[in-house]
């Protein structure tokens, strides 16, 4: 007899019966959703009618209006900071869920998501939580009450009353960051499940239930199919602001369907790159930096929005760019044995082919002296990495563990090549010395590029980062004033004026 496939509930509804609800199943191989073969894994998640979708808003809405609103900022983070210990904990049930579970929906190698997971979570404890906060508002009580301005009067930052997250499922756990920014503004939250990635969302929210139950219903999770039906509509009309994750064309027709009030707060697709100066590359420091440059493009194959797709080296180290290519060749073929990619849905094994007979068709053409190889190793590996003497624009890859890798002769030649596309640069890793660095990030930040970090860093950003160059809990946030025309108004009405 053919075994089952293990079936998991998932999303989180407050005040609804789980017989009350429709449920949509997602079946998962062991490849992740889409692959070839019997599922493994079925995931089940919830479709709510309009109605269903009205009431569930508002209730969100109410619960936050008694509970999360009167929290101070400190107590909210102290209550995140007890869940994340929980997640960090390999012997709690929620952690080893994850651990479970997630490799076979996302198809990532299981010690890979380990890993990743362990390095995620370290961002989200009460330290660096207390840092976030501080990043955005140089007086954090902004966000619990009224405090004085240096020219006179008051402030405050209110959250949003419901904020409606709308997911993206590349990676592993990615709904974690925004629903931890909508609980430090104090808003009610209700995030949409992505079809890749459904699980990780709702066991945060019913972790955040057992470790602090008052606050139960100040969040939902949900799913829809696509642009969404009629309780997405339902739900967005309810929104007092929007966070979307995704492709541009999906962020567009979310865009569309809001209200022309409601705040609109996107983050589409984002191109990264590295620049290694020949500074960098002596014999000691070049296979470093080669290993350090292979993890960026290990982790999540390239899934990320900060994953490069490029690294420009420069010439004139002991150790020349094509070289460097042959040293990142190698550790890429290392970390394959350690954590192999996972299994390519066909439509992804084609984009791959098809970027490696561009790249040989460019070099091709582009040779005055008879055919070059411009790809190292095999075509059939689980990697490729290609080589190019020539000067080349910034490009996306197609992923999967592909990496271009270009010689150029001086690092401000970089600039040109990657202004162009400045609406979709994010993360630039660098490795240089120090002068270089700040030199080269003045020309790359006028460019467009938002985050800068070492090589080896890319896929991994610090707690508090500003993603895409905006704040994470200002942007959620409106400010109210009590100008000081209205404190030396009210000295006269107060019962001890004479």
């Amino acid at each position: 007899m053919t075994a089952q496939p293990h079936r998991i509930h998932a999303g989180y509804l407050p005040g609804l019966d789980a017989a009350e609800v429709d449920w949509q199943v997602l079946p998962f191989a062991q490849g992740g959703q889409g692959q070839e073969g019997r599922p493994v894994l079925e995931v089940a998640v919830p479709v709510l009618s309009a109605t269903q979708m009205d009431a569930l808003a508002v209730r969100v809405r109410q619960a936050s209006a008694r509970h999360l609103k009167t929290m101070a900022v400190s107590d909210i983070i102290a209550v995140i900071d007890q869940a994340i210990a929980r997640l960090l904990d390999r012997s709690d049930p929620y952690r080893q869920q994850a651990e479970a579970h997630l490799p076979v929906v996302s198809g990532y190698d299981a010690e890979m998501v380990r890993l990743g997971l362990t390095g995620f979570f370290k961002t989200f404890r009460a330290p660096q939580l207390h840092r976030f906060v501080a990043e955005d508002f140089a007086n954090p009580k902004l966000l619990d009450g009224f405090q004085p301005t240096p020219r006179g009067g008051a402030v405050r930052a209110f959250g949003p009353d419901l904020l409606v997250h709308n997911w993206a499922g590349n990676v592993p756990a990615l709904a974690l960051w925004s629903m931890v920014c909508g609980l430090l503004v104090k808003a009610g939250n209700i995030g949409k499940l992505p079809s890749a990635e459904p699980l990780f969302a709702g066991w945060f929210a019913r972790l955040l239930a057992e470790v602090h139950p008052p606050i139960a219903d100040c969040f939902a999770v949900v799913w829809w199919r696509g642009a969404g039906d009629d309780g997405a509509s339902a739900l967005y009309a309810q929104a007092d602001t929007v966070l979307a994750y995704g492709g541009n064309e999906a962020l567009d027709a979310i865009r569309r369907r809001l209200p022309v009030t409601t705040r609109f707060l996107p983050h589409g697709h984002k191109l990264g790159f590295g620049v290694i100066s020949a500074t960098a590359l002596d014999t000691l420091k070049a296979p470093s930096i080669a290993r350090l440059a292979a993890w960026d493009v290990m982790r999540y194959d390239q899934q990320g929005c900060y994953s490069p797709h490029v690294f420009y080296v420069q010439r004139g180290g002991a150790v020349a760019p094509r070289a460097f290519a042959g040293y990142l060749a190698g550790e890429l073929a290392n970390l394959h044995r350690r954590f192999p990619r996972r299994p390519l849905a066909v439509e992804d094994s084609a984009a791959v082919a098809k970027w490696q007979q561009g790249v040989e068709w460019k070099a091709l053409s582009a040779s005055a002296d008879g055919p070059v190889d411009p790809l190292i190793g095999s075509p059939t590996a689980a990697w490729s990495v290609a080589y190019s003497d020539t000067l080349q624009p910034l490009a996306p890859t197609a992923m999967q563990r592909t990496i271009q890798v270009v010689g150029v002769d001086a690092l401000d030649d970089v600039v040109p090549v990657v202004a162009p596309h400045s609406r979709f640069l994010q993360t630039a890793g660098i490795a240089a010395a120090p002068a270089e660095l700040y030199r080269l990030a003045g020309l790359l930040g006028a460019a467009g590029v938002t985050r800068i970090s070492a090589i080896g860093a890319m896929s991994a950003p610090e707690a508090g980062w500003h993603h895409d160059g905006r704040f994470n809990l200002l942007d959620l946030v409106r400010m109210t004033e009590i100008e000081q025309s209205a404190e030396l108004a009210a000295e006269p009405l107060a019962p001890y004026a004479d």
